[in-house]
Order: structure tokens, then C-alpha cells, then sequence
């Protein structure tokens, strides 16, 4: 079950959204009285209410905004409960202050916007004692495991649990809290009302998670990245999921470089099977895991992980998709001599670039890589027997292909780009792999002089796919994925 949290500084407001949650199928609403800017109403409030409530009145001390005296706010509690209400939440320092009264169930609650405390078992003990039908731990999580920590007290308590991680790195424990037995979870209203933080929204939970639908065997999958809000893989790949009705969920988890080894070592109790793997990890996550194809070896990125009882395996879909699309484009395949001695410049010296280097060289191109860095560059040449020029350079080479692998001309940036527009011919064909936006500057001027052009779009999808190939074994629904992708940013924009 979903709890939806509200808090709005007017009564009308408060009724009017809890009536449109119930209408939308919330089960259960959080009310935040601290919100309400007059002087609380409880009659307005509860007589008429459209689903089950938890009546909350959170301090300032808190992260709450009540802001009139402590006996005032006790006794708003008090009265709540007398109207009968389903849930109250009570701080630990106040649970024996308000004596049980009536069917009202008693939330014991704690949180810490700081940190999350070492020894969680005590504190879940104290909480426990306090008469609770359910005990709430939310902490602020600033290390991966700190998740694991929290769900392990959903899973082994006797109480009914909720314990829940705030903050970004924080958010795979609010999916997951149906998974290791928590009662219900917290939503907020809205995305952009979050009332804690990494909160997402009873939308998000419902459409993109469909956290209702999960139960004891469903299967997680997630990007790692640090940051990873930004990540449009939750929306495709659970899209994917959903689409196949697969009993499948997949999270964004933010973990730092240095978190990495305890994240992958905490992957089999929080029950991951497959990680896509970007920015800052594609290459240190080969240290980490048993094996790779020979591909992502070769390459030195990994940018998939498939969890199997021998093992973790690597892949690279970057550089799969990548060359796919090249080869469309050019109407070959990895063993048609299209490619052969025809100079190819990659700009850039990242993961994404070595990917296309190595499909290049493979394909007997001469490839021809400049860097903003020109030492990167330089190193990723020797790498892969290719040759490399000064960025400043770039515009002496008379490529048949030119592929931005920068994030030159990425939202929020978009008028500038890699490669000047008066050295595109119309015999050239044009790829870049930034696909927020889609049509980049460098894509829009290629296409006003009539080059082919292979959109970020195009690669991104394609190595989805891949990726959701290898996680369910079945085919990715393309078109879904791209308008998903779509749909996302354009939303963005508004």
C-alpha cells in the first residue's frame, strides 16, 4: 500500500486533493495539519473523508512546520484520534504522553534528516516498546548499504515496519519496502511538493514502479551512476516491463565511486538481477565482477551486468547499438567491407567513444579520435591503433562519418556544438550520441545541409534494448521505448 502525503496550507485544498487521490485509487492519505496555515479544523477535515487517514502534526524540530505550542499540538492529536481516525504518528517522545484510544492505530515514528544511526536495532527496539501497531524509521541515507540496513528492519521485525531511506540515494528503499514486508510506504501528491526528500510521487510509484503489483518474486534491476536523477533508463526499461506484463521492476541507485564495491556486494540480498552501468563506473566495475564478453574486455567499459548464480557478467550494449546504427547507415554489417580505409573521426575520449573505436577498428576503418583533452585522446589511439589529432585540429580531417561522443550540445547547453557547421558536406554522414535533446545543433545543421544523420535516440534505445534483452531474455518493445524517451523530454521542456 501506498501512504499519500499532503500538506497544504489551506483546508479546501487539503479536502480537494485527499477526494482526488481516493478517486485515483490512493488507499491511504497522510494528512500534514502542521501545513495548515489557520487554525486547524478537524471537522472539515475527517467526518467525510474518502479513504483511511494518518494524522500527522510534525515540529519544526522535526522537518515539520507546526508552529504554535507544543500542548496546542497535543491536543489536536488527541482530538484526531477521538474522531476516530485510522492512523496517528507519534514521536518517540510523545508516544506515551497520548494513550492508546479506540480502533486508531499508533504510527511511532522517527526521523533523522542527518544521517542514519549505527545501531538502528536499538532504536527500532525503543520505538517498539512504545505501544506501536507500527514503527516509522526514516533517516537520511548517505551511503548505499544504509538502504539494505533500513529494509532489513521491514523484513525482520515482528512490528510492522516502515523504513525508509530519505535523500536521492535514499529512493530504491521506497520501492523496495513492499519487497522486504514494510505495511505500506510514503508518496507525496506531487513530484515537484515533495514534503521529504527523495520522495517520489503517488504517480511515479503507481505508473512507473507499479509498486502495488509487487510481491515476493519480483525481480529488480536498476541503473548505477552517480548522479542519476537525470537517468531516463527507469522510464524505458519499466515501461518495457509493464508493456510485457513482467513481474519486473527496475530503480535508479545512486552510488558513489568509492560505494561501489559494498553497493555490488549488497546486490543479492536487496535482490537485484541486472544493473545498466553508467557515468562514473563503466570502466572501475570490470574490477569488480567475474567475468566479461569478450567486447567489453577489449573495450575496457562496461555499461551492463547480469547477475547469475556462477556470477556477475559484463557486457557493453553501447558499443552493439552504436555500430548497429553505423551499419544501417552505411548498409553493411560487421563483415562488409563498407567501412574499410574510410576515415572515421570520433570526437571525444570517453566510454561511449572507446565503444565506437573499437566497432570502427574492428571494421577495418581508419578512425581518427579528438579530444578536448588531447592526452585521452592520444592514449585511446595507441589503445586501439588509430590516430589522433589536437581538438583544435579537427576540422582538417575529411571524415566519410564524424560521431560526437561529448556531451557537447546537451541540455541545458544546446547551442553550441563539437563540430562546426561549415565543415559538414552533405557526403558525410553525421552521428551524435547526446539524446537530450534529440535534435542538437549539430544534428539540426547536418540536416539543413542534407548529411545523414544518426540521432543519440537512435543509440540510446538501441543498447536499451540490448540491455532488456539480456535481462528478460525476450525482445524490447523499440517503438514503446522510443516514444517513452520522447515523451520524457519534450515533458522536460514545459
Amino acid at each position: 500500500m501506498i501512504c499519500v502525503s499532503i500538506g497544504r496550507g489551506r483546508h479546501r485544498y487539503l479536502i480537494a486533493e485527499h477526494k482526488h487521490l481516493a478517486e485515483i485509487g490512493a488507499k491511504l492519505v497522510e494528512l500534514r495539519l502542521d501545513y495548515v496555515q489557520s487554525k486547524v479544523n478537524l471537522n472539515r477535515l475527517l467526518p467525510e473523508r474518502p479513504c483511511p487517514v494518518v494524522i500527522t502534526c510534525r515540529r519544526e524540530a522535526d522537518g515539520g512546520k507546526w508552529a504554535h505550542s507544543e500542548e496546542q499540538r497535543q491536543m489536536l492529536l488527541r482530538q484526531a484520534i477521538v474522531a476516530g481516525i485510522e492512523y496517528v504518528d507519534l514521536e518517540e517522545d510523545i508516544a506515551s504522553k497520548i494513550p492508546r484510544f479506540g480502533k486508531t492505530k499508533r504510527i511511532i515514528s522517527y526521523h533523522n534528516f542527518r544521517e542514519t544511526p549505527e545501531d538502528l536495532a536499538g532504536l527500532h527496539a525503543r520505538l517498539a516498546a512504545l505501544d506501536a501497531d507500527v514503527v516509522k524509521i526514516a533517516t537520511m541515507v548517505n551511503h548505499p548499504h544504509d538502504n539494505l540496513r533500513l529494509l532489513r528492519l521491514c523484513r525482520d521485525s515482528k512490528i510492522p515496519t516502515v523504513a525508509i531511506g530519505m535523500g536521492e540515494i535514499g529512493t530504491p528503499s521506497r520501492v523496495l519496502a513492499k519487497r522486504f514486508g514494510a505495511p505500506f510506504t510514503y508518496a507525496t501528491f506531487h513530484a515537484e511538493r515533495a514534503l521529504a526528500p527523495g520522495q517520489l510521487s503517488f504517480q511515479q510509484m503507481k505508473e512507473i514502479y507499479r509498486y502495488e503489483q509487487i510481491n515476493a518474486d519480483t525481480e529488480f534491476y536498476g541503473v548505477v551512476a552517480d548522479p542519476v536523477a537525470q537517468s531516463l533508463s527507469p522510464l524505458i526499461h519499466n515501461a518495457g516491463f509493464a508493456h510485457l506484463k513482467l513481474n519486473k521492476v527496475y530503480l535508479p541507485f545512486r552510488v558513489s565511486s568509492d560505494q561501489l564495491p559494498s553497493f555490488l556486494a549488497d546486490c543479492a540480498e536487496l535482490g537485484v538481477k541486472g544493473l545498466s552501468v553508467t557515468i562514473p563506473h563503466k570502466e572501475e566495475i570490470l574490477k569488480h565482477i567475474k567475468q566479461a564478453d569478450e567486447a567489453t574486455q577489449r573495450i575496457g567499459a562496461c555499461n551492463t551486468v547480469v547477475f547469475k548464480p556462477e556470477g556477475a557478467t559484463g557486457f557493453n550494449t553501447d558499443y552493439r547499438a552504436a555500430m548497429a546504427c553505423i551499419d544501417q547507415a552505411f548498409g553493411g554489417d560487421e563483415n562488409n567491407p563498407a567501412l574499410n580505409g574510410k576515415t572515421m573521426l570520433v570526437l571525444g575520449a570517453g566510454g561511449v567513444s572507446r565503444a565506437l573505436v573499437y566497432g570502427l577498428k574492428r571494421r577495418a576503418a581508419d578512425v581518427v579520435i579528438a579530444s578536448r583533452t588531447d592526452e585521452k585522446a592520444e592514449q585511446l589511439a595507441a589503445a586501439f591503433q588509430a590516430r589522433s589529432v589536437p581538438w583544435e585540429n579537427r576540422h582538417t580531417i575529411r571524415p566519410l562519418l564524424v560521431v560526437n561522443g561529448t556531451p557537447v550540445g546537451m541540455h541545458p547547453v544546446v547551442d553550441e556544438t563539437p563540430f562546426d557547421t561549415r565543415h559538414v558536406t552533405h557526403e558525410m554522414t553525421v552521428f551524435d550520441t547526446v539524446y537530450n535533446p534529440e535534435q542538437t545543433l549539430l544534428i539540426k545543421q547536418a540536416r539543413e545541409i542534407g548529411s545523414h544523420t544518426i540521432t543519440g535516440i537512435d543509440m540510446f534505445v538501441g543498447q536499451a534494448a540490448l540491455q532488456f534483452k539480456l535481462f528478460t531474455g525476450q525482445p524490447a518493445p523499440l517503438e514503446l521505448m522510443r516514444q517513452v524517451v520522447r515523451r520524457a523530454i519534450s515533458a522536460a521542456k514545459t
